[in-house]
Order: C-alpha cells, then sequence, then structure tokens
C-alpha cells in the first residue's frame, strides 16, 4: 500500500508509457539474443559430445569386426585360394566399407613390429602380413603420415591402457585410436579418421528454439502492445477529463480574479471618496472664509484641492490607469512643495486644535523635480504620513519629513519618522514575494479592519509599480518607525 499511494503521486503521460514500452521491447530482443546464443551454445557443447561418442563407437564396431573375423580365420585355416580370397575380401569390405560412409575419411591398421611401425589399408596386405609375414609397402607408412604420428605419440599409453583414444582437432575431425587386440593380444591400433556431419541435426534443433522463441516473443510483444493501447487509451481519456477540467478552472480563476478586482477596484474608490470628502469640506472652509485679503492665497488652495478631486474622480474610470497619466515628460512635480502642501493644508487643518501631533520639515531645495504626476505623489505620501498618526494615538508624536539628494547616486530619497511606540513586528515580516506585510492589502492592526489596511497597500502599489520607486519600513532603535522611499533620476 505504501508504494502505491507514493505511485499515486506521479502523473503519467503518454510519453512515459511510450519510453516504457521501448525499454520493455528493447530488453525482450536483448533477452531473445541471449536465449539465441545460449541455445546455439547449448547446441554446439551437445553436438560435440554426440560427434565424438559416434566417433568412438564406429572406431570400436569396425575394430571388433575385424579382430572377430581375424580370429576366426586364424581358428579354421584353409590353405585354398578360394578361402584366401574370401578372407582377403572380408577384409577389404570392413577396411574400405567404412570410407565410403560420409563421415569416415580415413582408416587404417598401424602395426609396431622390430621397431618398426606399418601401415595396412587393404585386405590382402593385411592378410599376407598376418599369415605369411609379408612387411607391407613404405609407401603406405607415407600416405598415412598423420595416423602414424598419433601412434607415435599415444602407442605407450594405449598399450599400457588399452583404452580408446580419441582426439579433436581443429577442423572438427576426430582421430580415433582403437587397440587392437586379437587373441587378447595387443598388436597394434586401428585408426579412422572421422568427420561427423551433424549439421542437419543442429539446424532442426536450432529452428524449433528459433521458432519457440520467435511465438514467445511475439506473444509478449503483442501483450505489450496492448498494453500500450489500453494505457494510451486511458491516458487520453484520463487528458481529456484534465483538460476539461483544467478549463473549468481556469474560468472559475478568471472570474474570481475579476470579482477581486471588482471589489479592490470599490475599495480603492472607497478610500479615494473617503479623501475626496474630507479635501471637498477643506473647499468649503476656504469658501466661507474667503475675503478680498487672501483671495490669491484661495485660488492657490482650492486650485490644488480641485485638482486632487479631479485625480480622485479621474481614478474612478480607471482600475488600471494607463502610464502617460502617472509618467509623462509634461510633469514636473516639486515634492518639496507637495510635502509643504499636504502638511500645511491637510494634516495642520485636520490637527490643529490637538497639540499631541507636530511636524518638522527638513527638505533639501537641491531636490530635483519629477516627471510624475503631483496627485500620484500625493497619494503616495498622504497615507504614508497618516499612518503614522493613526498608530500612534493617545500620545505626543513628532513626525519628521526629510527630502535628501544625492548627486553621486543620482538618487532622492524621503524620509518619514516618527518617535512613536514604532509598528508590530509581525507587519515587519517578508512574505515569499519579498514584500513586508505592512504593504500587503488589509494588513492593519486595528480591531475593526474591515474598511482599513489600503492606505500603505495603495501608497506600495503606487510608488512601485507605477512610478519605479523603492519603499521600505523599519523600526529604529531609540524608538519609533521610518519609511524609507528611493527615487531613481536616471
Amino acid at each position: 500500500m505504501g508504494l502505491f499511494n507514493r505511485l499515486k503521486k506521479y502523473r503519467f503521460e503518454i510519453r512515459h508509457f511510450i519510453i516504457l514500452f521501448i525499454i520493455l521491447a528493447a530488453f525482450q530482443v536483448f533477452l531473445s539474443y541471449l536465449h539465441n546464443i545460449s541455445s546455439n551454445t547449448l547446441i554446439e557443447q551437445t553436438m560435440d559430445l554426440y560427434r565424438r561418442d559416434s566417433a568412438i563407437r564406429l572406431g570400436n564396431l569396425a575394430t571388433t569386426s575385424l579382430e572377430l573375423l581375424l580370429e576366426q580365420s586364424l581358428a579354421y585355416p584353409l590353405k585354398t585360394e578360394d578361402s584366401r580370397r574370401n578372407t582377403i575380401q572380408a577384409f577389404d569390405i570392413i577396411l574400405n566399407q567404412q570410407t565410403l560412409q560420409q563421415n569416415v575419411d580415413e582408416m587404417c591398421i598401424i602395426f609396431s613390429s622390430g621397431g618398426q611401425n606399418f601401415v595396412i589399408d587393404d585386405g590382402s596386405a593385411l592378410y599376407d602380413f598376418i599369415f605369411t609375414q609379408r612387411e607391407p609397402l613404405y609407401r603406405n607408412s607415407l600416405a598415412h603420415r598423420v595416423a602414424v604420428d598419433y601412434f607415435k605419440d599415444f602407442n605407450k599409453e594405449i598399450r599400457d591402457s588399452e583404452q580408446i583414444y580419441c582426439i579433436w582437432d581443429n577442423i572438427q575431425s576426430f582421430h580415433v585410436l582403437v587397440p587392437f587386440v586379437p587373441k587378447g593380444e595387443y598388436e597394434g591400433v586401428v585408426y579412422m579418421r572421422i568427420t561427423p556431419d551433424v549439421s542437419n541435426i543442429t539446424r532442426e534443433i536450432s529452428t524449433v528454439y528459433d521458432e519457440t522463441g520467435i511465438i514467445f516473443t511475439a506473444l509478449i510483444l503483442f501483450g505489450l502492445l496492448a498494453m500500450f493501447y489500453i494505457t494510451s487509451y486511458t491516458v487520453r481519456e484520463r487528458d481529456l477529463a484534465q483538460k476539461e477540467l483544467f478549463k473549468e478552472r481556469e474560468r472559475q480563476i478568471k472570474a474570481d480574479i475579476a470579482h477581486q478586482k471588482e471589489e479592490l477596484f470599490t475599495k480603492r474608490i472607497y478610500h479615494a471618496h473617503h479623501k475626496a470628502e474630507k479635501v471637498m469640506g477643506f473647499i468649503k472652509d476656504e469658501i466661507r472664509n474667503l475675503s478680498d485679503k487672501n483671495i490669491n492665497d484661495f485660488k492657490y488652495i482650492v486650485t490644488r484641492y480641485s485638482n486632487f478631486i479631479s485625480r480622485v474622480i479621474y481614478d474612478m474610470k480607471w482600475y488600471d490607469p494607463p502610464v502617460h497619466a502617472t509618467r509623462n515628460p509634461i510633469f514636473s512635480t516639486n515634492i518639496n512643495d507637495v510635502i509643504r502642501f499636504l502638511v500645511t493644508y491637510v494634516f495642520k487643518r485636520v490637527y490643529s486644535e490637538n497639540t499631541a501631533y507636530d511636524f518638522r520639515l527638513e527638505l533639501d531645495e537641491k531636490m530635483p523635480v519629477v516627471q510624475i504626476n503631483e496627485y500620484v505623489v500625493w497619494e503616495i505620501l498622504e497615507p504614508l504620513i497618516q499612518n503614522c498618526i493613526d498608530h500612534n494615538k493617545g500620545q505626543e508624536v513628532l513626525i519628521t519629513i526629510r527630502t535628501c539628494y544625492s548627486p553621486a547616486k543620482s538618487m532622492s530619497e524621503i524620509n518619514i519618522i516618527d518617535n512613536g511606540k514604532g509598528i508590530v513586528p509581525a507587519l515587519l515580516q517578508v512574505n515569499q514575494n519579498g514584500v513586508k506585510e505592512i504593504f500587503l492589502e488589509r494588513s492593519s492592526t486595528h480591531e475593526n479592519a474591515k474598511n482599513s489596511g489600503y492606505g500603505c497597500y495603495i501608497a506600495y502599489a503606487l510608488s512601485t509599480k507605477r512610478c519605479g520607486w523603492q519603499i521600505d519600513a523599519e523600526n529604529l532603535e531609540s524608538g519609533g518607525s521610518k519609511i524609507t522611499i528611493q527615487i531613481p533620476l536616471n
């Protein structure tokens, strides 16, 4: 069960079964090759034993026939010419009839007498040598030189043991030396050179083995083909079902993404609408306080308020506004002016009666302008400053806003620092995407966070994705927190 459960984790494709089929087929071909080699080796070894045994039996049979005929002739000698002719004919039949067989190449009798070796290969010479002690011609020894050499090598061993010797040469011939012992006395050897031809038997056996191997291989291959067809059909059906499932999941994910975009867009509108309501209240206050003396200030302040509201209304039209509406060479925004306006005409108007919050501006006048829409910069800085206030309620807080420009690095930097209780450490944890929790959607320490946790998220999204800036948050060792925005100018 453990192995089955582990296999269930893997998803087998049609290519896996193709590879498996190729491996099994190659393995079967290799096995067939090994079986063929081993079968041929077995047949060759068996045939070698069979040829050797056949050669020994044939030599023994011929020698026994000669011994019996010779013993009978010696036991009942007949001096007539007819008996002599019949005996010679019988010897010739035994000596020459063997060579008529397909497998017998040479046959002779070798005697040793007086330190000389005599070779006899016909009945007349054998009769004369046995009955009249006439030595055979020397040319017979030359004709059977190989037989004489074998006789010289093994004569002593054969005389002592009276055993049949069978020697195999390199051309598939057996040289058989059978002791010739008429009347129980060793007289010499009967030599036969035999080349058994068992090619027909070997061919038939090999054919049977090959047919069996082919049938066995065909059955296995057909079985593998059937398995491959069944598995490929099953995998194809599974893939079709998975394809339909993936399409359904894709439609569901697209619907979920669209729903999430609509939900986020709605909350962004709610967030922007809340700011617009606050700014509209500021405009009403300016109208009520309008007089001849502050007409120019009124125009400056109300114009910027109105432009901000226009930007809010424009954002309501687009979930993802075009890039040129955020970054464009026609924009020339002074970040220091935006910070002064936000602090003076937004935050100090709200918290003017509350002495718990104070602002200190340390602005570098060498800060170059940026080609970013002024009210996008407003949307970035306002929630970050507001975050310093919201998370330090109930205590006196000094909010320091510092800007600086580094020509060597070609980079501007904005620091928003407070001396409050700092950011909750959990919000400074980095997720798997390298983003800190404080800049994620719905990240808030408010108990009622239904409409909270979007300010820093919107600031992070606008600064990094729209403007190409870098933003980070950290706690200071002396207390409080620090938000850093880096603005590359190249």
